[in-house]
Order: C-alpha cells, then structure tokens, then sequence
C-alpha cells in the first residue's frame, strides 16, 4: 500500500518542512529581506504575515504564540518592537516576493521575499471619492438657510 501523502512537502518530512519554514522566518525578520526558492518563498509567506498580525496585536498570548515558531528571543523582540510599528497602518500584505533570475548551480526558480516597510499611500479612487463627499458636505452647509434665533416671547 503507498504512503498517504497530504501534499507536496519542500523536505522530507512535515516536521523538517516546520523547522525550515521557522529558521527562514527568523533570517527574514532578523535581516529584512532573502533569498530563496520560489516555492519556499510562497510557503513562507502566509507564516510570516501571521506573526507579523500576532506582532501587531501585541498581547503576552501573542508573544508566546509567536515564541512556539520563531525560538530566537532577540528576533521576537525586534518583530513586536520595531516591525510591529512599521506595519501598523498596514491592513496585510506586509511581505513582498519578487522572481529574479533562475539560481546558477541547478536553475531553480529563485525570488526575494522581503518586508514591506513603504508607508500605505492611500487609493486614488478612494481619495477622489472622499474629496467629492467632502465639497458635497461643504456646498450643503454653505446652502442650508442658518436659523435665527426665534424671540422669545414675552409672558404678559
């Protein structure tokens, strides 16, 4: 009978591909940025952004969570300390894959993955849409008819 396999693994076995996943999360946090396979890369990816969300959340739960993958207690302070707030404004997508040449010894697929550390620019449609409800609201204000006081009346 063959072996019941869940899925393509990048090593030998679940747990290897755990302890894998965990060391290149660690180097991404520790350095900002590295490179690697393209199918390592993909992998690594929702990891990483689930920490980084753990990291922004802050909590004593968080940091144990975030302690069970990444062991290195200096990479975990640097993610909820200064990666953290860098991607407090940041609603997900904090991790960057770019493919770049196919690597020289066995022309695997190689790509960056790196920490997005730009600031949110906010979307052109959004701000336009926002800057019409705001002349809509002033025009509005300009328009409505200012009440007067009414007199009050005088008890005879």
């Amino acid at each position: 009978m063959p072996t019941p396999k869940k899925g393509p693994r990048l090593a030998s076995s679940p747990a290897h591909e755990r302890l894998m996943l965990a060391n290149m999360a660690t180097s991404l946090f520790q350095n900002g940025r590295i490179v690697t396979t393209l199918p390592k890369a993909k992998r690594l990816r929702p990891l990483a952004e689930r920490l980084i969300t753990f990291a922004k959340r802050g909590d004593l739960h968080s940091r144990r969570r975030v302690l069970r993958v990444i062991r290195n207690k200096s990479v975990v302070h640097k993610l909820f300390t200064e990666i953290a707030e860098q991607m407090e404004q940041r609603e997900g997508g904090y991790t960057r894959i770019v493919k770049i040449t196919p690597r020289k010894g066995d022309s695997a697929p190689a790509a960056i993955i790196e920490l997005v550390t730009e600031p949110v620019s906010p979307k052109k449609a959004v701000v336009k849409e926002a800057e019409a409800a705001v002349k809509v609201a002033e025009e509005a204000v300009v328009e409505a008819p200012v009440e007067a006081e009414a007199p009050a009346e005088n008890a005879e």
